[in-house]
């Protein structure tokens, strides 16, 4: 089983922590690789920088695709791109925000999210809605920390802080951090809060695993069939779905 965790950013300090967080939770004989574009923005804090993050995410499906890979989690809590990434790829594909939701509330009934900036925040009560979360998801928390940030001297207290406030505050039962960038601090903060503390780059990893381990893969027809082939100009030409591809590839 290979499993391919993108990073839909450039940097690769973020790359390499993202691998790590999905490695520990593999099951024995699972290959997880982790990536990042070729091309698009240092990180993603804005509605303009996600629209430019996909192009380069899908770069990064289309040739999973090609290597044989087997599912893949797109490591940003605004899972950008993910529906599309679906269409191309013949495996499952899991965002982060929507697997940490989903195992969130299978350990609490209600949880809080926090995040980076509070522009941010306005995005993951959208997913909240969209994945079927309104009513679990009882507050979107931002701590003020950029994505770079987050390894800076005192965001772990910062953050920490924030998650203790979810639960003195909000009552939430859980919490679950919105970014991948967090993902090596979800261990010590649950220690700190007492709440189980959920990272979506670890989530989202097992639950990929668990739909190829049962053999669900997404269907052939309806939204997420393969996107047809059609002629694509200027910056985009590269992406042209060809019509004689056995699976749909973007052209190198």
């Amino acid at each position: 089983m290979h499993i391919r965790v993108i990073n839909p950013n450039t940097t690769r300090a973020m790359t390499d922590l993202i691998g790590r967080s999905a490695r520990v939770v593999a099951a024995p004989g699972t290959v997880v690789d982790a990536v990042q574009p070729t091309m698009g923005p240092a990180s993603i804090e804005s509605h303009y920088e996600e629209a430019l993050a996909v192009p380069g995410l899908l770069e990064q499906v289309a040739l999973g695709e090609s290597e044989g890979v087997d599912g893949y989690v797109v490591a940003c809590f605004g899972d950008p791109g993910v529906d599309a990434a679906r269409e191309l790829a013949r495996g499952p594909v899991i965002g982060i925000a929507e697997a940490a939701m989903h195992a969130a509330a299978l350990v609490g009934r209600r949880f809080t999210v926090v995040t980076t900036l509070g522009r941010t925040t306005a995005r993951a009560r959208e997913l909240a809605d969209r994945y079927g979360f309104r009513e679990s998801c009882v507050a979107v928390r931002a701590c003020e920390i950029s994505v770079l940030g987050l390894e800076q001297p005192g965001a772990r207290e910062r953050l920490t802080a924030e998650c203790r406030r979810a639960v003195q505050q909000d009552g939430a039962d859980a919490v679950v951090l919105g970014c991948a960038g967090m993902a090596e601090l979800c261990a010590a903060i649950a220690d700190d809060i007492g709440v189980p503390v959920v990272d979506g780059v670890a989530a989202g990893t097992v639950l990929v695993q668990s739909l190829l381990a049962l053999g669900l893969r997404p269907g052939a027809g309806g939204e997420y069939a393969p996107p047809p082939a059609k002629p694509m100009s200027g910056l985009l030409a590269g992406f042209e779905i060809r019509a004689d591809a056995a699976v749909p590839v973007a052209v190198a």
